[in-house]
């Protein structure tokens, strides 16, 4: 019978079968809901129940931790319908049953009455139904009406009846899920009480084991098994616990009773349900540890199954297998040898086959992951059984090791019976491979080789590899290398790829004893020198596997062919490379010399034959530039190259990938050489891209080739002693181009050892360099007018300086070469170091200058130094109009600022010398830039009729100077003009960024001419001091047209009459005078002039403004005027101003124009063109004097709107006067203005 909830039923046994199969078909099929206590989340179940009859002996008794055979809900059945029969009988029937009930404290009961309408027929006075359903509910039901159901015609089919069925149903399912609970809640509590006194003495596991199982049982019997499984999975912890204390030093007494010898190792019974043999020894406290190991598993594999999650099965047997050895070992366990490997054996291959029988073809290839583990594990425990019992060696087993054999197998005892039938069962298959060293070598391959493949199948490569290398321990003991090399090989690949030191080296020691056994002497002899450089291995190893090499090397050689080449990494390692010359660039036919420093990694000292470097060329397209893109990138400074350093024994494999040789690629254009694409390109990509053989041995000696060319460097008898050892290298160049150190190679013996590539890139450079001349000042800028130095530099290439050899010079008369005796040309070598020091032999025939050059081999350096200078020129260039100087006081005063800020620049002279080199049939074109240090400019002041010039001479240079003997001639002669010097000194520091000015007085009698023409001379030498007859004077040329004054602007404002002074806002009188002060000139004939019986006038026009704001100018403030042309010739014009402000205002500004009239031209045409050019003349004027005055801005609007509105019409034109013919007398003049007496805010204007 199933494991189900238990239920009673008394009364009418009869009709509770005539109802049972119905019963048992309609409860579990509707789910009910099931809320637990302590929070856990509700579960949707079906019931189940098994209905037996009642008896007062299946009523637990107090303290009864029975579950599965508990009654969780008492049944009472009576068809009763009679109320006599009621009285008589079922009344009292029903007392009965409640009293045995209440005797057992038991409130889990139902009544259930069946109504028939066979009966009814029968009994005509019955009373209804409902009078004996009432009178057993007032008797027995007062308080729980609803513990009393009804069933009308169960075995019918109708309506009426499936609503019965349903009410009773519902009502029976209710109350046996709510007696279940509560029973269960009150069982739990019970539980948890005994777990809490488990420290307390005397306290059992193996009693309180089984309380939890019946806990376990009643879940499973509801089909939760997950619920299940989490008690079994915490009698497990616990007992683990209590495991891990004991060893700890704290156990507890119940243990001891584990730890009773091992005398049976069956392994584990996955096969049966319930294991009833260990769980009566649990229940009797005789089991042992594995006795109650293999129950709780097989507990919670048929759990796991009923989960259908066997793969968890799997996983948990690998952690109990691996634990049970421990705790085994914790507690102290006496176990036979070879007891515990037949056991986790046969567990092993038990579960395997319990998953097997529960999982299809497909499923179990999906999931290797999950079982690969055991197979590995049984393969384990049947090699150690195999080397236990002799089944693993050449001769096969002894005496001893066959009685060994004999106790093992006598453990197991007899098969299981659920396995007697199985051929292939776990006892069968032990049995089978311990008979025999055939049967055993058959069972081993075929367990080794399936989670061999299996670790391969689901990528776990290192696990296949370890596996394999127990394959080639197997197969060296059986006398089989050649199989057990295959193994090795790839268990050292996945070694040396992941790192692990210590096991390469162990298996290459079991390598090689295979190589050695199959007489491969190259592989031998390869890994022999890596074993003799590891630093895992003991010294006495390392020598032992050095004089294997030495050994071996020794040997005859009988041709080229019989040489072994093996990979250097394992025998020397690169530590630092040094060039002489450090920066590595050497000239074709120059000496390098390469101090190279190994580590030799042989505990003993090896006699090196040869060393050897080979080298890669790499020629450049035009061997006459230096390849500054490839020594840039394999060069540094100190021409020092350290090597990374690898620990010995390290793991990266020999012909692993080499490094990246990247590289930038620029592609330019042919026509402007501009960038039209840039990338990166790999040099060693046939490298990197190679094949990988999966299968090969990472120690397989592939055949290294060296470049076979004529650029290798040798050096021979060498003696390598262990540690550092440095080797000298010296080579001379004899083809231009890029050398790379690609290969390394040392011969001892037949052995030679190659190093394939050589990381970092190290390069050196051999050039062919085409002679050059460079010529540069030794000065940031050179100055002309002075002596300056400038170097000469000739890098000679390949070519050698003979005697005789000179620079021919072509240069003009304003660069001339200033000789000195002491000149000297130094010659060194291209790295600085000072060869020989000569003096310079300088001839000078018309325009060519000879400098004769020092004797000088090729790639050296000739360096001199010249003086020269370079004369001023008579005029200077026409600076730009931005720095042009004005001879306008107003335009000076104006641009001031500016000046200060942006401050003149020199000007340059170029000089081009032409060189003719010995070396070359063309002749070089050099440039020299001047710049002269001085700017000059002029400006003409006046008084009145009296003149003065003035000029300023600013020194732009950054170095200071003297100034003497000032000169101002005019080249224009007048003989009645006099200049008069007004400079008291003679001579004048000027230092750098100052200006100096110079002051004459222009005196004449007669009239002169328009134009006046001079030259302005000064003599200058440098502070830091030369020679003073080799500098020119600097000179300067101006020239001044129409100087003379014609005419005197004076301007007065008198206070309004009746008032001493002027106030603000209150009308004054400004009064103009413009009086004439010469005769007829020649500058007056112009357009203006107008004759009439010899008297001469001619037109002016005046206009008044302010351009300070000062004055606001009432009226008319322009006006034209017709002026006789006579000395003393006066015009007055009276017009009224306002001042604005108080205080000391200046007077308004006077300007003064000629007033042209119109003139057609010849053809009858209007001169277009020409009134718009003195119009805009006119009008820019005006604008930039910022006129205010009404009459001044509609004159302005006219001029400026003629462009559109008046082209075509003709308008009268101004002409400006040059500079000084109008002298304004009260130009600066200021008057005192008071305030108004009525203002209350004063406003002051201080100027």
């Amino acid at each position: 019978m199933e494991n189900r909830p238990l239920a009673t039923c008394a009364g009418d046994q009869a009709l509770f079968s005539s109802v049972y199969s119905i019963l048992m078909q309609q409860l579990p099929r509707e789910p009910m809901e099931w809320r637990r206590s302590y929070g856990r989340p509700p579960k949707m179940i079906h019931l189940e129940a098994n209905f037996v009859q009642f008896k007062e002996e299946l009523i637990p008794k107090e303290g009864n931790r029975a579950l599965l055979t508990f009654p969780f809900l008492h049944l009472f059945w009576t068809d009763c319908c009679d109320t006599e029969v009621y009285k008589a009988t079922a009344k009292d029937e029903i007392t009965k049953w409640q009293n045995i009930l209440k005797a057992y404290s038991s409130s889990d009961w139902l009544i259930v009455v069946v109504e028939s309408d066979a009966k009814k027929k029968n009994k005509t006075n019955i009373l209804p139904r409902t009078s004996i359903v009432d009178k057993i509910r007032n008797d027995f039901c007062n308080k729980q009406s609803d513990r009393c159901v009804v069933l009308t015609d169960p075995l019918k089919d109708s309506s009426r009846t499936q609503d019965s069925w349903n009410a009773f149903f519902t009502k029976l399912r209710t109350l046996l899920l709510m007696s279940f609970t509560k029973n269960l809640g009150k069982f739990e509590d019970d539980m948890r009480t005994m777990r809490e006194k488990r420290t307390e003495a005397g306290w059992s596991f193996c009693e309180y084991f089984m309380v939890q199982e019946e806990l376990a049982f009643v879940f499973e019997m509801l089909q939760q098994f997950e619920d299940a499984l989490v008690q079994y999975d915490e009698l497990d912890a616990l007992f683990t616990q209590y495991v891990v204390n004991y060893g700890a030093g704290d156990g507890a007494n119940w243990l001891t009773s584990f730890c009773q010898p091992v005398r049976s190792w069956n392994g584990l019974v996955l096969r049966k349900p319930i294991d009833m043999e260990k769980r009566e020894l649990i229940q009797k406290n005789k089991a042992t540890l594995l006795d109650l190991r293999s129950y709780l598993f097989s507990r919670q594999c048929t759990l796991l199954v009923f989960l259908q999650r066997p793969w968890e099965v799997a996983q948990r047997a690998l952690e109990l297998l691996h634990n049970c050895v421990q705790e085994l070992k914790l507690l102290e366990v006496s176990v036979p040898v070879g007891a515990l490997d037949c056991w986790v054996f046969l567990s092993c291959l038990e579960v395997l086959q319990r998953i097997e029988g529960c999982c299809d073809q497909a499923q179990l290839e999906n999931n290797y992951c999950h079982t690969v583990g055991l197979w590995s594990y049984a393969t384990e425990k049947l090699q150690s059984l195999g080397y236990l019992c002799g089944l693993i060696s050449e001769k096969g087993p002894n005496s001893e090791e066959l009685n060994r054999t004999v106790d093992v197998l006598a453990g197991l005892g007899a098969e299981h019976p659920e396995t007697a039938n199985s051929p292939q069962s776990p006892y069968k298959t032990l049995n089978e491979a311990l008979s025999s060293v055939q049967a055993f070598e058959k069972h081993y391959l075929e367990l080794s080789l399936t989670a061999f493949n299996m670790y391969k199948t689901i990528g776990q490569i290192r696990s296949a590899q370890l596996l394999g290398k127990d394959l080639a321990d197997f197969y060296m003991h059986k006398g089989e290398p050649q199989k057990a090399s295959l193994y090795l090989q790839e268990a050292l690949k996945t070694y040396q790829t992941e790192g692990w030191t210590l096991l390469t080296a162990h298996t290459r020691k079991q390598l090689a004893e295979c190589q050695k056994q199959l007489q491969q002497t190259q592989n031998y002899l390869q890994t022999s020198s890596l074993l003799a450089s590891d630093s895992n291995l003991t010294d006495m190893e390392r020598v032992h596997f050095c004089q294997e090499i030495l050994d071996l090397a020794q040997q005859p050689v009988n041709g080229q062919g019989d040489r072994l080449v093996l990979p250097m990494d394992g025998f020397v390692q690169l530590q630092r490379l040094c060039f002489n010359p450090a920066c590595a660039v050497v000239h074709v036919g120059g000496y390098l010399d390469i101090e190279l420093t190994v580590n030799s990694l042989m505990p003993l000292p090896m006699h090196l034959n040869q060393f050897s470097i080979h080298l890669h060329l790499t020629v450049s397209k035009d061997p006459s530039k230096r390849s500054s893109e490839f020594g840039g990138r394999s060069r540094n400074a100190s021409g020092v190259f350290v090597f990374p350093s690898e620990p010995s024994g390290s793991t990266l494999p020999r012909n692993s990938q080499p490094s990246v040789e990247l590289y930038e690629l620029y592609d330019r254009s042919l026509s402007d050489s501009t960038l039209n694409s840039s990338g990166i390109i790999c040099k060693n990509m046939h490298l990197l891209l190679r094949r990988q053989e999966s299968s090969s041995s990472l120690e397989r000696p592939s055949e290294l080739p060296l470049d076979d060319t004529a650029h290798t460097l040798r050096t021979s008898n060498i003696l390598l002693q262990p540690g550092a050892n440095i080797i000298h290298f010296n080579t001379q160049a004899k083809e231009a181009g890029i050398y790379t150190l690609r290969q390394l190679s040392a011969s001892l013996g037949i052995v030679q050892f190659t190093l394939p590539h050589i990381y970092p890139i190290v390069q050196y450079e051999a050039y062919s360099q085409e002679p050059q001349l460079k010529v540069e000042p030794m000065t940031d800028s050179l100055l002309a007018g002075i002596s300056q130095q400038v170097k000469f530099t000739i890098q000679t290439g390949h070519y050698c300086v003979k005697n005789g050899d000179a620079l021919q010079l072509s240069i003009t008369d304003t660069l001339p070469i200033l000789h000195s005796a002491s000149s000297t040309a130094t010659v060194s070598t291209n790295t600085g170091d000072k060869v020989s020091e000569a003096p310079l032999s300088i001839q000078s025939s018309g325009k060519i200058t000879s400098i004769f050059l020092p004797l000088a081999a090729a790639y050296h350096q000739i360096e001199f130094e010249l003086r020269v200078i370079c004369h001023l020129p008579s005029t200077l260039p026409t600076p730009p109009d931005s720095e042009r100087p004005s001879t306008e006081t107003r335009t000076i005063r104006k641009g001031l600022e500016k000046t200060k800020v942006d401050g003149p620049c020199m000007t340059s002279i170029e000089q081009k010398i032409t060189v003719d080199c010995p070396w070359s049939i063309y002749s070089s074109l050099v440039s020299l830039t001047f710049n002269i240090p001085f700017n000059a400019k002029h400006s003409l002041l006046s008084s009145g009729r009296r003149k003065y010039l003035q000029v300023c001479v600013h020194n732009l240079s950054e170095i200071g100077f003297q100034l003497f003997d000032p000169q101002l001639e005019e080249v224009t002669k007048y003989s009645d003009l006099t200049l008069v010097s007004l400079n008291c000194l003679k001579q004048q520091h000027i230092y750098s960024k100052q200006a100096m000015f110079f002051l004459w007085e222009l005196k004449w009698s007669q009239d002169l001419g328009a134009s006046l023409h001079c030259q302005f001379s000064v003599a200058f030498t440098p502070l830091t001091g030369q020679e003073p007859g080799l500098i020119k004077p600097f000179t300067y040329e101006l020239k001044l047209d129409n100087f003379c004054t014609l005419y005197d602007v004076k301007a007065e404002i008198f206070p309004p009459l009746g008032a001493e002074m002027c106030k603000t806002g209150t009308l004054c009188n400004l009064e103009v005078s413009i009086m004439r002060l010469s005769d007829l000139t020649e500058v007056d004939k112009d357009e203006s002039l107008v004759d009439c019986d010899g008297y001469c006038t001619t037109k002016l026009m005046y206009e008044v403004v302010d351009n300070s704001s000062n004055w606001a100018v009432c009226g008319k403030s322009s006006g034209v005027i017709s002026m006789p042309v006579a000395a003393r010739a006066t015009h007055k014009v009276h017009m009224e101003v306002m001042p604005l402000f108080a205080g000391f205002l200046p007077f308004p500004d006077i300007n003064l124009f000629k007033y042209l009239p119109f003139q057609a031209s010849q053809s009858g045409q209007m001169e277009t063109d020409n009134w718009m050019e003195n119009d805009t003349l006119s009008v820019d004027r005006n604008l930039d004097e910022q006129v205010e005055s009404s009459s001044m801005r509609s004159r302005g609007s006219s001029h400026s709107s003629s462009s559109n509105e008046h082209r075509g019409i003709p308008m009268p034109r101004l002409l400006p006067f040059s500079s000084g013919q109008v002298f304004n007398t009260s130009s600066n003049m200021q008057i005192l203005v008071i305030p108004s007496q009525d203002d209350h805010m004063l406003e002051v204007n201080v100027t």
